[in-house]
Parts: C-alpha cells; sequence; structure tokens
C-alpha cells in the first residue's frame, strides 16, 4: 500500500503541470497569475495537507535533484547567442550597465543584512541569478548553492510579489517618469514589423502532436546525455564543488548545442524545459511548512525589494550619465528583472516595437551568464 502511495506521489509530481497549464490556457484570471504561482499554489497545498506517505521526502529529494540539470539544457537549445552578439553599442552598455547595478546593489544588501539572516550569501548569489537570467538560473542556484526549501520559496515569492508591482509600474508610468531624467526616445511614423507578434496562442499548445513530440524526445536524449556527462565529469572534482560543476557544465555544454542547427531549430524544446521548471516548482512547494514561511518572510521580502528597487534607482543615474533612452532602460530592466516573456508586452505598453528584439536578446545573454555570475558573486560574498 505505501509503494502505491508512493508511486501515485510521483505521478502527480510529474503530470501535475498539466492541470496547472490547462487552467492557464482555459482561465484568463489564472493566466495573470502565472504559471509557476499556481504551480507553487498547488504545491503548498499539497505539503500542508496530512495526505503524504511516508519516505515522501526522499521522491521529492530525488525530483528536484533531476529535473532542473535537465530543464536547463532544454531551454539553451534555442538560444541564438550568435545573434545575440551583435547588439546594438547603446543596448550593450545598458544591458551591462543593469547587471552591475544588479550587483552592486546585491552585496550593498548583503553587507547591510547579513547579520539578520543565516546563509545570507546564498541569497545574494540567487538573487544576482533571477534578476541576470530568470527562474531556472535561480533554481539552478538553488542547487548549485545548497540552499533549503524554505530560502528557496520565501525568496521566489517575495520576487513574484515584489517584480510584479514592478512590472506595474513600468508598464503604467515608468515611461513618464524617467522621461523626467533621461533623454527621450525618438519616435518614428513608421515601424517595420521586425518581430513576430505574440497572438493570444499558448506556447505549450501542439507539444504533443507528432511533427513536435519526436524532435522533443530527441532534445530530452540529448539533456540526459548533457546531464550524464556533467555528472560523470564532476567526480574529478572534490564533493563540495560536485553540484556546481554539474550546473555549470550543463549550462556551457547547453549553450554549446544551441550552436548546432539540428539542435537549435527544434520546436518547444524551450517550453518542455519550462514544463520540467514547473515540476519542480510543485515539488519544491510541497516541501515546505507554511508557518515556516511566513516566520522566515520579512528579511528575505526587504532584501528582494532592495534589489529590485534599489538596482533600478542606480541603472537611471548610471544610464543619465551614458545618456542611454527611456525605452532602452526600461526593455534592459524588463528582461534582467522580470525575465525576456515579458518584454514584448512592455514594448507594447510603450508603443515601441523595435526594442523587442534588443530585450530578447539581453534576456538570452542573461540566461547564459546568470549561473556563472550568480556562483561566483555567492562565493566572495561566503568568504568576505
Amino acid at each position: 500500500m505505501l509503494l502505491l502511495k508512493q508511486i501515485l506521489l510521483v505521478i502527480f509530481y510529474l503530470f501535475s503541470p498539466l492541470l496547472v497549464l490547462h487552467l492557464n490556457h482555459r482561465y484568463k484570471f489564472v493566466n495573470k497569475l502565472g504559471a509557476v504561482v499556481v504551480a507553487y499554489l498547488v504545491g503548498l497545498l499539497l505539503g500542508n495537507l496530512p495526505i503524504l506517505p511516508e519516505g515522501s521526502h526522499a521522491i521529492q529529494d530525488t525530483i528536484t535533484a533531476i529535473v532542473i540539470p535537465l530543464a536547463i539544457p532544454l531551454m539553451l537549445f534555442s538560444s541564438n547567442l550568435r545573434d545575440a552578439m551583435h547588439l546594438a553599442r547603446r543596448t550593450m552598455i545598458a544591458m551591462i550597465i543593469g547587471i552591475f547595478s544588479v550587483t552592486v546593489v546585491v552585496v550593498i544588501g548583503y553587507l547591510t543584512l547579513r547579520g539578520q539572516e543565516d546563509d545570507l550569501w546564498k541569497i545574494a548569489g540567487m538573487l544576482i541569478g533571477v534578476y541576470t537570467g530568470g527562474t531556472p538560473n535561480l533554481a539552478s542556484l538553488k542547487f548549485m548553492l545548497g540552499v533549503d526549501d524554505t530560502h528557496y520559496l520565501i525568496t521566489h515569492t517575495s520576487d513574484l510579489i515584489i517584480s510584479g508591482a514592478y512590472f506595474f509600474f513600468l508598464i503604467s508610468v515608468g515611461q513618464r517618469v524617467f522621461n523626467w531624467v533621461l533623454p527621450v526616445t525618438p519616435k518614428v511614423t513608421h515601424q517595420a514589423d521586425d518581430f513576430t507578434e505574440m497572438d493570444g496562442s499558448d506556447p505549450y499548445w501542439g507539444m504533443l502532436k507528432r511533427d513536435k513530440y519526436i524532435p522533443l524526445l530527441k532534445a530530452f536524449a540529448l539533456a540526459v546525455a548533457i546531464f550524464a556527462v556533467a555528472g560523470g565529469a564532476s567526480f574529478l572534482f572534490p564533493e563540495s564543488y560536485q553540484v556546481p560543476v554539474v550546473m555549470l557544465l550543463i549550462t556551457t555544454l547547453g549553450l554549446a548545442a544551441s550552436f548546432v542547427p539540428a539542435f537549435n531549430r527544434i520546436e518547444k524544446s524551450f517550453e518542455l524545459g519550462m514544463y520540467l521548471v514547473l515540476v519542480f516548482s510543485v515539488v519544491v512547494a510541497s516541501m515546505v511548512n507554511i508557518p515556516d514561511l511566513i516566520n522566515g518572510a520579512p528579511t528575505l521580502f526587504y532584501y528582494v525589494s532592495m534589489v529590485i528597487f534599489g538596482s533600478l534607482v542606480l541603472q537611471v543615474i548610471l544610464s543619465r550619465i551614458f545618456k542611454i533612452d527611456t525605452d532602452t532602460v526600461i526593455i534592459t530592466s524588463t528582461a534582467l528583472i522580470c525575465s525576456p516573456p515579458f518584454v514584448p508586452v512592455v514594448a507594447g505598453a510603450l508603443h515601441n516595437r523595435r526594442i523587442v528584439v534588443p530585450g530578447l536578446t539581453v534576456g538570452i545573454i542573461g540566461y547564459a551568464i546568470g549561473n556563472y555570475l550568480g556562483f561566483v558573486i555567492a562565493e566572495l560574498l561566503k568568504n568576505w
């Protein structure tokens, strides 16, 4: 009977994101919450009901240790780093300013708050990762730095709340506010349709069609092979470095595979990786005790707020010095703080299609370097 319950738990973890995506596709209010938020809610509900079978913690640890190392390469296969390196000079400067601003404020926040929270250097590394790349980097750095589940969930929940408020600011009054201190972006009477508009369709739609799932199986097989190679290579290093080595090798090999057209052109590989991130989200949330989540929230909530809005202030100051225009600053900040999927939405709110491709490119570069930068900064702060 116990074995049956454990099997059912594994099935639930692996397939509950299908329900999440169905709800996300069917109901607008669920779609506004976002699939990751709903996945966390499902996991929290499961974990705080007295229904988890004995031995569930071992199952949870196993799943979380597998899905993210598989998700990272899948999400990187479709990256176009060759084109990404041809950023316009102004956008490149804006990206460097944005990453520098995040790094500086994360370090300042760490020095200010390190006496109030254990292992704050680990949180600092995760914040560097998520505000350079995105949620996949946050999840990767959780493993690389050995962050416990409660601190991870508090950090990501705080990020979702604060970055949501930040996103609303950007699409509502952000442009008008920044125009007071930054050069106004020149308007053009006609804008070429230089990007494919989002037509409202579900990006996960059609993944199970034959012409999609067979190539996806090949992508998944490559992700497994990359995981195996990275795992094998990690045994050449001391045990304390094995997890970081695995994640950094996975990132590097995933980026290398993106230069191979046969893998780079596989449709929906990013979405398949994101599905695994949703599995991870459900599992991690189910490992957290809600009272612990509430009690540990204030310091990390304050830290996340400081990083998001503090880095914005510093970015605007430096952008004024370097004469970066308003729309470029906003779209760069969107790609770094909110992640690339929000770039077309913000560009639409600003009525400026020209900034979509540069914004997405910044996001791709952020995904690529987030793990490296987050790990290096965390290790430096650990030994400060």
